[in-house]
């Protein structure tokens, strides 16, 4: 099963990839925009709506990395106070009972909402806007990344459960 979570890791570090030249990327379209709209006094919203569409990509690219990571968002009240056993036990009931079941229902809903938009080819209402797809493809393929991931992250915890795998189970609460 190790290979399993060895690919999952590798595949999320490729998109972790996109994520961080989508987040550049978004960033000098966002200066280069501003400067050419206050120099020359133009803009176009295609230059407006790539950022958006960078954003996505970084954001639901990124997503599953930070799963990884173990560098997400959690509610820390007495997590930081568990053993290294409790905390994995805390850890696989949130990835079995929250995480998977909700990637799925968003996997559900948005596959079919991504057909539409590329079947229709649906464009943004905004004069010289872009066509929507591409937004809503970073929906599926994120949460679909953050499924695969959160099944990686559920195997290597019974794993280490079962002292067959050796993780890091500290988590250091983030300064306030």
């Amino acid at each position: 099963m190790l290979w399993y979570t060895r690919l999952v890791d590798a595949i999320n570090d490729g998109f972790a990839w996109i994520a961080q030249w989508a987040v550049i990327a978004s960033c000098f379209i966002s200066a280069g925009n501003a400067a050419i709209r206050y120099s020359f006094s133009y803009s176009s919203n295609a230059w407006l709506e790539i950022q958006w569409y960078l954003f996505a990509a970084c954001v639901m690219c990124g997503a599953a990395q930070v799963l990884r990571l173990n560098e997400h968002v959690r509610v820390d009240v007495f997590y930081g106070r568990l053993s290294g056993r409790a905390k994995v036990w805390v850890d696989l009931f949130g990835l079995v009972f929250f995480l998977v079941p909700v990637m799925v229902v968003m996997l559900i809903y948005s596959v079919p909402m991504f057909i539409q938009f590329f079947n229709s080819g649906e464009m943004s209402g905004n004069a010289g806007g872009l066509i929507r797809w591409p937004a809503v493809l970073t929906l599926p393929l994120g949460f679909g990344l953050v499924l695969l991931q959160g099944s990686a992250e559920i195997i290597k915890r019974v794993l280490w459960l079962m002292n067959r795998y050796e993780m890091n189970t500290h988590y250091e609460r983030p300064l306030q």
